[in-house]
């Protein structure tokens, strides 16, 4: 994992943790929430204020998550906006962090420039010891206040200054006027510069979770279901009509047409179709060569057509099938028949541009998990897991590629490839035609999810 570190694919964009103030207001911030200090001099921190160092000091990478349900967070800067968030257990979590430090951004800056702001993404579960709990997770509240409860005692002066406004008799409460005194001289002048923080419920519709081996839950979309990474029979019975999971290909490739939540590549607006699946057939040439313990060289194109032509008939059926696709991109010809059977189905798919389409994007990267570069774009936590177990051939492939290629722009990069930011409203742009084949017969035996749904009737 070195290679990436000191590339920066890996703890990058971390805020760094060194003047003893900032240390000083983590550490009283630590101690409310954990009852633990750091005796670190300097360190990094995420978004929500983890720290690797500090979660190896503590041998606890959850010091900050317990249970992995209720994630706290410290905040000594408003710049953690920008930082990653590691370990992360939801897919929905860095998302409510930004959205909660950008609509508060003035006055968490005011509160940060004095102390720590110490909170927590706060849910109605507070373990998780079935699967089925993971559907009570409805709505998280983020819960927030300095170390000195200057949020907590600012809205309570604005509370007695409203009572001495609007009581008749205020004017003339000692008792009212002394603890507006007190409290003004801990906050300062609330009327001017009032200490409220906004934004801070979030709906939690749609979501992956890392617990129980990965589970993907879809409730906010037309037709609900969730997809297991592991064995579905391993969950039990779940809230849900429909559970799936990764060997359920067709009924998951369906899931995903009738919610009108995925476009083929070839029919992407704005997208260079022939250049992606170039690149897609490059890095599965690079896999195979790998396992094989052929040679890569130096990883250019040529380098990597010798390697494909050198496995042959060794070439993964993925790369068959997206092959076939770009010859049917660039010279025309007969369209290539490829089912959600096909292994390579799913590496012809992009999330469209709706609220939820990174989780979506996700989804298709653990499908897809040998198109490198989408897999550490939409699934680090996946990315970081496959890559300890490969070859060192291409670990220095897929970190001089991504160095290279992706870390020098990466807004452009996934703008290229999964096309612009869907807008507020996360409305879908329109509905482009299917034309990869879906096993339609099956489809018409036996309804949408395929055996599933015979099996409900």
């Amino acid at each position: 994992m070195k290679r990436l570190i000191e590339k920066g694919l890996m703890f990058g964009n971390l805020i760094p943790v060194e003047s003893p103030a900032l240390i000083e207001r983590y550490n009283r911030a630590l101690k409310a929430l954990t009852g633990k200090e750091t005796k670190l001099s300097d360190f990094h921190i995420d978004i929500s204020g983890y720290s690797p160092e500090i979660g190896d000091e503590l041998s606890d990478d959850l010091y900050l998550n317990p249970n992995g349900c209720n994630r706290q967070f410290i905040l000594l800067t408003t710049d953690q906006k920008n930082a990653p968030l590691l370990n992360a257990k939801f897919s929905t979590s860095r998302g409510i962090l930004t959205k909660f430090i950008e609509e508060n951004e003035a006055q968490l800056f005011t509160l940060t420039a004095r102390d720590a702001v110490a909170g927590e993404l706060e849910n109605t579960v507070f373990d998780l010891t079935s699967p089925t709990k993971l559907f009570d997770i409805r709505r998280v509240t983020v819960v927030a206040d300095t170390t000195g409860n200057h949020v907590a005692e600012g809205q309570k002066l604005a509370g007695l200054i409203e009572r001495f406004r609007t009581e008749e008799d205020g004017w003339w409460d000692d008792v009212l006027i002394a603890d507006m005194i007190t409290l003004a001289r801990k906050t300062g002048d609330v009327t001017r510069n009032p200490i409220t923080l906004k934004a801070t419920t979030f709906d939690q519709g749609n979501f992956w979770t890392a617990h129980f081996g990965g589970i993907y839950i879809f409730r906010d979309v037309d037709h609900p279901a969730a997809i297991s990474v592991g064995p579905k029979a391993a969950l039990g019975a779940l809230p849900i009509r429909y559970v799936f999971d990764m060997k359920d290909r067709n009924q998951i490739a369906k899931f995903l047409e009738i919610n009108d939540l995925v476009e083929p590549i070839v029919n992407a607006p704005g997208a260079d179709a022939a250049a992606i699946l170039r690149q897609k057939m490059d890095f599965i040439v690079v896999s195979a060569a790998a396992d094989l313990g052929l040679d890569i060289g130096h990883g250019s194109r040529r380098d990597l057509r010798i390697a494909a032509n050198a496995l042959g008939a060794r070439l993964p059926e993925e790369f068959q099938g997206l092959a076939a696709l770009l010859r049917w991109v660039e010279t025309g010809g007969q369209w290539p028949r490829i089912t959600s059977a096909h292994p390579s189905y799913f590496y012809t798919l992009r999330a469209k541009p709706h609220a939820d389409r990174d989780l979506v994007n996700m989804l298709l990267a653990e499908l897809s998990t040998l198109d490198l570069r989408q897999l550490f774009i939409c699934h680090k936590e996946l990315f970081y897991h496959l890559y300890r177990g490969w070859p060192e051939a291409k670990k220095q492939y897929v970190a001089d590629y991504l160095e290279r290629e992706y870390q020098i722009d990466k807004a452009g990069a996934r703008r290229a490839l999964f096309g612009p930011e869907p807008g507020m409203d996360g409305a879908p742009s329109g509905r482009p035609g299917w034309p990869i084949g879906r096993r339609e017969d099956i489809v018409e035996i036996v309804g949408p999810w395929g055996a599933v749904r015979k099996e409900r009737r």
